[in-house]
């Protein structure tokens, strides 16, 4: 085997644990909706006819809903549904494609990724020190691990970065040019 051929399957092997990651957290975190959905019909159905409310309950939607949007940002990256701008990208060849996900990668996405993580770790930490509990009563007690999913938001946006990053770099590399 050449290098140019181990270079490619490391790559490669990558690129399947990268997305493989992504692909188990977003259909995980999808699973939550139909929870949020059967959640939200308990809380009505128990404050309209049993005249009960739960502070608790309600919160844990609201968890739920920052998980879906949070960790499912890397899945939705993967599979192509985040919002882009693509009146002239859907036109481009393969490799002009793979190089505007490449810089778009390197310049804004990875950035960005970064900038969330450093902006929110004194956030995160000082909610982990003090424990941080919901300030309503009968609240869950866990505002920590909700602020917490900032920072695996960055990790898990960050590591699907990384693999479109890898994917536009093979079509780039191993691609023949054909233009």
């Amino acid at each position: 085997m050449n290098p140019s051929t181990n270079d490619t399957q490391r790559s490669v092997r990558l690129l399947y644990w990268l997305d493989a990651v992504t692909e188990w957290t977003g259909r995980a975190v999808s699973w939550l909706t139909l929870l949020m959905v059967v959640v939200t019909c308990a809380v009505v159905v128990v404050r309209r006819f049993l005249g009960l409310g739960s502070i608790g309950l309600q919160e844990s939607v609201i968890y739920m809903h920052a998980a879906v949007f949070l960790l499912g940002a890397g899945f939705a990256l993967k599979h192509s549904e985040q919002v882009r701008v693509d009146i002239f990208y859907r036109r481009f060849s393969p490799r002009a494609r793979a190089w505007v996900d490449a810089l778009g990668t390197l310049v804004f996405l990875l950035p960005l990724c970064g900038f969330v993580a450093a902006i929110s770790w004194s956030f995160v930490l000082g909610s982990w020190q003090v424990g941080e509990i919901s300030t309503d009563a009968g609240g869950l007690p866990y505002v920590y691990l909700l602020k917490s999913l900032i920072l695996v938001f960055a990790a898990s946006l960050t590591l699907a970065a990384l693999a479109e990053l890898l994917r536009a770099l093979c079509v780039l590399v191993w691609e023949p040019v054909r233009d």
